[in-house]
């Protein structure tokens, strides 16, 4: 049997050798000579030299057993064997004749036909296999010609056979058909010839030096293989160049094809080459006793067989294709990687691996490499397999027991590492695989230990965090397949654990902060000993528990301020700004998240005074935050917000009355109330200290008048807060314009007109006022109060012309003339005075013109209606109603001023009607007559 050097790949596989003779009990003095093998489904023919036909069942290939011996003559050595399971039988080419045999030998040949000296023969690919008519066609070359032979199977067994010839060819060595194409080898070259109407074409010439030419047809049905030397040249069924080339070690005596191998055989070996790309896989040296060519057969159809049979003269193996798994696994036991991988490619490529098997392969490779220390490559191979589960890698983080045991897997890997353990005992154990190495190394032994980490040892260290780091990748890449929830707080869990083993803060507080499925449990005494409290914080609050996380964070924002802690000038929280802020603001600023959303009074209001204390800002959001689902009580927020603390209460009034709409004249009082006392407040130091530089004090000018300009919008709007209680606050203040809205409200126009005229000198808006107040006596009142202001002022003589002026026309004359003061001179209000009174005698003679036309209007209507009704209307036998269209006669009847005449009848029905017998709308339509209009 043909041995296999160790360094080559196990393509194929010994399964048995058969000693031909031996199996069927012949003595051995009448030796076998095996000439030609044949394999169809699991039976094996094989044909001899002294003219015999041998049967074998290879039903268990690696105990082949015989079945039958038939003679066929002793002068009629088998040259070639084709099964032809669609008709039943075996065609058997024997010193020129053709034989046909049936499937069992259990019955003589017969010949097919009269044909003689037959050179080669072929049969088609993909022959009928119609149960109501099979058949099946083969070419036979005799002589000079060409032969078409159409075999088909009819009832009682019986063949029925056709011949016709194709073409004149001479000297046939060899003979392929695929699907219309019949491919013909001869000394000289290739040709192909139509089977259907014998039209041939050269494909190309061989040189005079070229060997013995042959031909196979490949797997698929569409491509042949044309020998030329060393050479298989691959062409489609049309003889056009397909896919590459494949050059073989040396000349072929036999070519066969196990799906996706090419096996050829020659030189006393076989060779394994890969059909897609021509590289050579396998070399399987075959002892042989005498001459004679090795003969390597496989079944025909190519595509899922698994046998190969090699024969010599005298000995027959039979080997079988060994699997992908099994190639891929024999790379894996050598540690041999990289073949492993190029293995995978290439059964992937070829479509003879399942797509759960590759997922399968790549997570062995990952627990192989990583148990060799090589954890990136690992890593990288966990990423590739679809099936596998990331609880396969807990055992590496936690050791069992522990909550997340019973998620593990048992998965039956093919047993080349050993089960999964804590990452530290992996790397001891590879540690020592390493010392052990390198003594043997140094010793001349060789090892499987690869030699970049022979050459470049790295610490315990080092391989621990690149270990950690790169579980974490596959980590964080699980978090994105859809696992269950149990599976999810495992990964997120060891995600955690990793995180601080390294001490990635940033990466802790990310994940703690974020939709995470981390168990509080596990993490909490975890977190607080090694002094994580930030990311313990952030992980109470992703999963709801505010109570403990705004705790942590009020401990840390008093450990930051008395300087317990380091201060950070830098954000490292998740989800901040990315301006520099102290420790302290960033933890309120994380408690103000918190407590924006909660809803939960008792802790908002608990944690609202530190949070106040560092930003008042952060407490006016929280407070006002429209994230909680219900808003918290205004009277409790009310009473605990800090008497002190005045912005956030005018902030949060000012947020409940104007957002939300509160109607509560209490809360508008109270908002008024704190508006005043701060522009009070605001006003008195800005007098106190004036010696301020310029830019201060234009500040403090700026933030005054914000703040009024608050407080007098607010007075102006609000009709729901109490004007005397406002009032009583700003009595002895200088807010002149504030008292004016208030006294307004109040209804005490006398002094609103006394303040805007006065206080603030403001005609204008005082005369504004007044046309507000829409009395005429409003102006006489502001007239009065210019004329003589009282206490010891001046008359503003300037601004009581400006309002005669402006106003003057509509005011009575006398009573202007009785408010004037005998001291304004009389240059300053002669013009005014002078402009009033034209006005009120053009205003009087104005009215006694209107009255004047009215009357006459009303005497030429009154005229006009008189000569209407004096008119003469003359009728005939022929006039109609306008209305219902009926001959008047002697009837009453009744005319419209647009002339139309209807009869009494419809008179009266459309009483109360304002349109005339023609439609006509009277009253939105009237009819103007010159004599309507004074025009005498």
């Amino acid at each position: 049997m043909g041995s296999q050097p160790a360094a080559s790949r196990a393509a194929l596989g010994p399964l048995a050798t058969l000693d031909p003779a031996a199996l069927a009990g012949l003595p051995v003095s009448s030796p076998l000579t095996v000439r030609a093998a044949a394999l169809s489904a699991h039976l094996l023919y094989i044909g001899t030299g002294g003219g015999k036909l041998l049967l074998f069942s290879l039903q268990d290939p690696s105990t082949p057993e015989f079945l039958r011996l038939l003679p066929i003559g002793a002068t009629l050595p088998v040259s070639a064997i084709l099964p032809l399971p669609t008709v039943a039988r075996l065609l058997v080419l024997a010193d020129g004749l053709l034989l046909l045999a049936d499937p069992l030998l259990s019955r003589p040949v017969r010949r097919l036909g009269s044909l003689r000296d037959v050179a080669a023969v072929a049969a088609r690919r993909g022959c009928s296999a119609d149960p109501g008519s099979p058949s099946c066609s083969i070419a036979v070359s005799v002589g000079k010609k060409l032969l078409r032979v159409d075999l088909t199977l009819q009832d009682g067994d019986e063949l029925d056979v056709q011949t016709r010839e194709i073409a004149a060819v001479e000297g046939v060595k060899a003979l392929a058909w695929v699907d219309d194409s019949v491919f013909v080898a001869t000394a000289t070259g290739y040709s192909l010839f139509s089977s259907s109407d014998g039209e041939g074409v050269d494909i190309f010439t061989l040189p005079e030096s070229s060997g013995h030419p042959r031909v196979r047809p490949l797997s698929g049905g569409d491509e042949v293989m044309l020998l030329v030397d060393n050479v298989g040249v691959v062409v489609d069924k049309f003889g056009q160049p397909a896919g590459s080339s494949l050059v073989f070690n040396t000349t072929p005596d036999c070519i066969a094809e196990v799906f996706p191998y090419v096996i050829v055989a020659g030189d006393s070996k076989v060779d394994v080459y890969r059909r897609r790309n021509g590289a050579h896989l396998q070399t399987i040296p075959v002892a042989r006793t005498s001459q004679g060519v090795l003969i390597v057969a496989s079944d025909d159809d190519g595509i899922g067989t698994e046998l190969v049979v090699v024969a010599t003269a005298y000995k027959v193996f039979c080997y079988h294709k060994v699997s992908a798994v099994e190639q891929i696994k024999a790379s894996l036991r050598r540690k041999n990687y990289k073949e492993a991988i190029s293995l995978l490619e290439e059964f992937e490529s070829d479509g003879e691996i399942s797509k759960d098997m590759i997922s399968f392969v790549h997570a062995q490779l990952g627990f192989l490499l990583f148990f060799d220390m090589r954890f990136e490559d690992a890593v990288n191979h966990f990423l590739l397999s679809e099936t596998m589960q990331p609880s396969e890698i807990f055992p590496f983080i936690m050791r069992d027991p522990n909550r997340w045991s019973d998620l593990v897997p048992r998965k039956r890997y093919w047993g080349l590492h050993p089960p999964p353990k804590p990452l530290e005992e992996v790397i001891d154990d590879g540690l020592v695989t390493v010392q052990q190495a390198l003594f043997l190394k140094k010793a001349g032994v060789d090892t499987v230990v690869d030699e970049d980490i022979l050459s470049n040892p790295q610490s315990r260290a080092d391989l621990l965090e690149l270990a950690i780091r790169n579980i974490i990748r596959y980590l964080c890449s699980s978090r994105m397949k859809n696992l269950s929830s149990q599976e999810m707080e495992g990964v997120d869990t060891f995600l955690m654990y990793l995180y601080r083993a390294l001490d990635l803060v940033n990466d802790m507080e990310k994940l703690a902060s974020s939709q995470n499925s981390c168990v509080v449990d596990e993490l909490e005494s975890l977190l607080d000993d090694s002094g994580h409290l930030r990311t313990l914080a952030f992980l109470y609050g992703s999963k709801g528990m505010c109570s403990k996380a705004l705790a942590i964070w009020r401990v840390l924002a008093r450990n930051y301020s008395a300087g317990l802690w380091k201060d950070l000038s830098e954000n490292g929280s998740c989800g901040t700004s990315v301006e520099k802020r102290s420790g302290e603001e960033i933890a309120a600023t994380e408690a103000a998240k918190i407590l924006k959303a909660s809803s939960d009074e008792d802790l908002v209001l608990e944690h609202l005074g530190w949070v106040a204390d560092i930003d008042q800002e952060l407490a006016i959001a929280v407070l006002t935050s429209d994230m909680r689902e219900n808003q918290l009580s205004p009277e409790k927020v009310v009473a605990a917000i800090d008497t002190e603390k005045v912005a956030i209460h005018q902030r949060y009034l000012q947020w409940l009355i104007e957002d939300q709409g509160c109607d509560d004249p209490h809360y508008h009082t109270s908002y008024a109330l704190s508006l005043a006392k701060s522009a009070i407040e605001a006003v008195h130091m800005e007098s106190k200290y004036r010696g301020k530089d310029d830019k201060e004090i234009d500040s403090d000018a700026q933030f005054i008048y914000l703040l009024r300009e608050k407080l007098q919008l607010f007075l102006q709007a609000s009709d729901l807060y109490d004007p005397e209680d406002v009032l009583d606050v700003i009595a002895e203040s200088e807010l002149w314009l504030e008292k004016a809205i208030l006294y307004r409200k109040m209804g005490q126009e006398n002094i609103v007109l006394q303040i805007l005229a006065l206080k603030l000198e403001d005609s204008e808006a005082a005369e504004q006022y007044c046309a507000e107040i829409g009395r005429d006596d409003a102006y006489i009142q502001l007239l009065s109060l210019y004329l003589d202001p009282q206490n010891g002022k001046e008359p503003m003589f300037t601004a009581a012309v400006r309002l005669l002026h402006n106003h003057g026309k509509s005011l009575d004359p006398m009573q202007v003339l009785e408010r004037l003061s005998p001291d304004m001179p009389l240059q300053l209000a002669s013009d005014t005075i002078l402009r009033m009174l034209r006005a009120r005698v053009h205003h009087h003679r104005q009215g006694q013109i209107v009255h004047n036309l009215s009357r006459a209007t009303n005497l030429d209507a009154r005229l006009t209606r008189l000569e209407e009704r004096s008119r003469h209307v003359q009728l005939t036998d022929e006039s109609i109603c306008d209305s219902c269209r009926a001959r008047l006669g002697t009837k009453l009847f009744v005319m419209y001023p647009d002339d139309s005449v209807v009869c009494y009848r419809c008179y009266r029905n459309q009483q109360g009607d304002s349109s005339s017998g023609r439609g006509r709308g009277l009253r939105k339509d009237v009819i103007f007559k010159q004599s309507w209009l004074v025009s005498r």
